[in-house]
């Protein structure tokens, strides 16, 4: 792109130096600097890219950007000095690649938990009726069935603009994105224009970061602030009605607002609900009348996902009685209440609860079917909200046998993260293993025909992280392979 045409983004810039004609790329990460880069200097939590420009020359750079002064050879590179580097990042990169956002639709889905639930019903159900999407999220990002990695649930701000370009440039007309709070907080998602947003639910969660639930509730507001007061354009919240922090998305927001849930005041409203163990039906009362619903997914939480991502879909101008026909095509969401199939006479399930109340409805959903015991095992992650951990284990009493492990350790004792969480337990039929993998095989190994066992904490992740390394590790590949083997030795 035209050097000058680029800067026009910028207001307030001070130029140093020649700047060269044009820009091939932008980078905030020195070792990815080609011939030709723009390199943006962005202070982060645990490094400075500003004692990294050097390194950013050296690799080819001829623009540094940087909100500090600094010692530049004006031979090698021109200097831009500007007030906040991030801000700054947000403009260059969207003109870079020409607004992306603002040529397709966007669906941002916030919330402690449902996001990749609800996120994933929607581009489903939008590739069923043959429309081209995206979906970004923990999963990483992917265009149709292609897969690409990303290191986050929500990426960060370049990375972002790069995918939403790669959509459009393959046609994409959606594209379906789950929003996280540290996200949010940290301006990843600057100059996103979305269109539908969509909250599910608040519970405690990440406050290690965030402090307080209150501030938590309003970092989870900024996406329906973030909407915007340009009345020209369609723009929807879609909110959980039976959420308490509605109310507030309601007031941050100026865009026309559709609510969900279980209450008669929901424009989109579940009642007569039935669960078994393979399927859920209920009635959905919504603006243009009522029709009954079958889903392949388990318990109440799903049923919230479900009118989530209709109302969403509505929204967007779909005909929702299209797209409850291909809803029982959906069976189950990776790592979200996946049933693990198992030569086995036990059942076994892999979940992402990662919070105290998603811990308490895995239980919930599947009580009503066991035959004998609910078995979990459930972990806690290192270096993370330490208050989260004895809620943990109180809501994980509800099973009736309980093994406390780890998720992710990093760099903190394991023993401790497992001490911590043990504070919370209400009975003492429980184990403490702190190795993950020992946890789910010994959760198997005391297992007995008709026990249900709940894996929570991992989901589809396929690693573990242990001090600052990602090592191979998925909860669904583990637990198969050793009930199989322990099952098929008892039958031989």
């Amino acid at each position: 792109m035209k050097t000058l045409e680029l800067l026009e983004s910028l207001h307030l810039k001070q130029i140093h130096g020649h700047l060269p004609e044009c820009v091939n790329s932008i980078h905030q990460d020195s070792r990815e600097v080609t011939n030709n880069s723009l390199f943006i200097c962005i202070s982060g939590h645990k490094q400075d890219g500003h004692d990294y420009y050097h390194d950013a020359i050296n690799n080819g750079a001829n623009i540094i950007v940087a909100e500090k002064q600094l010692e530049i050879d004006f031979n090698k590179s021109a200097f831009i000095l500007v007030p906040d580097t991030k801000r700054a990042m947000a403009q260059l990169i969207n003109k870079f690649h020409n607004y992306p956002s603002s040529q397709m639709t966007l669906f941002g889905v916030t919330g402690t938990n449902g996001k990749t639930t609800v996120t994933t019903l929607i581009q489903k159900l939008l590739q069923r009726c043959g429309i081209k999407s995206a979906l970004a999220g923990t999963n990483g990002f992917q265009i149709d069935n292609k897969k690409y990695y990303t290191e986050n649930t929500t990426s960060d701000v370049l990375t972002n603009q790069a995918l939403l370009a790669l959509s459009r440039d393959q046609h994409v007309r959606k594209v379906v994105m789950e929003v996280s709070s540290h996200g949010l907080a940290q301006g990843r998602l600057w100059g996103i224009d979305y269109d539908i947003a969509v909250f599910t639910n608040l519970s405690q969660d990440h406050l290690d970061y965030h402090q307080t639930m209150e501030a938590y509730g309003y970092v989870k507001g900024l996406l329906f602030a973030q909407l915007g007061n340009d009345m020209s354009k369609s723009k929807y919240a879609i909110l959980n009605q039976d959420d308490p922090w509605s109310e507030t998305y309601k007031m941050a927001t100026s865009a026309e607002v559709i609510t969900y849930g279980l209450q008669k005041n929901a424009d989109f409203r579940a009642f007569a609900i039935n669960y078994t163990i393979n399927e859920t039906t209920f009635t959905l009362e919504y603006p243009e009348g009522r029709v009954t619903i079958a889903i392949n997914l388990l318990g109440e939480f799903n049923v919230y996902n479900t009118l989530a991502a209709l109302a969403a879909l509505y929204a967007d101008g779909n005909d929702i009685k299209t797209m409850i026909h291909f809803l029982p095509e959906i069976s189950n969401i990776t790592g979200r209440m996946e049933k693990l199939v198992v030569n086995a006479p036990i059942t076994m399930y892999v979940d992402y609860a990662h919070t105290p109340d998603a811990v308490e409805k895995c239980i919930k959903t599947v009580a009503p079917f066991k035959q004998k015991r609910i078995i979990l095992v459930v972990g806690t992650g290192g270096e993370r909200d330490r208050e989260k951990r004895p809620l943990m284990a109180k809501k994980a009493s509800h099973a009736d046998v309980v093994i406390l492990t780890v998720n992710d350790p990093r760099t903190e004792a394991s023993d401790r993260i497992i001490r911590d969480m043990e504070k919370g337990m209400l009975h003492d039929d429980y184990l403490l293993i702190s190795d993950r993998k020992q946890a789910i095989e010994q959760a198997i190994r005391i297992s007995e025909p008709g026990d249900t066992i709940i894996f929570a904490g991992k989901g589809q992740e396929n690693y573990q992280i242990i001090g600052e390394t990602k090592h191979p590790h998925n909860d669904a590949l583990i637990a198969t392979e050793f009930a199989n083997s322990k099952f098929q030795r008892n039958t031989d």
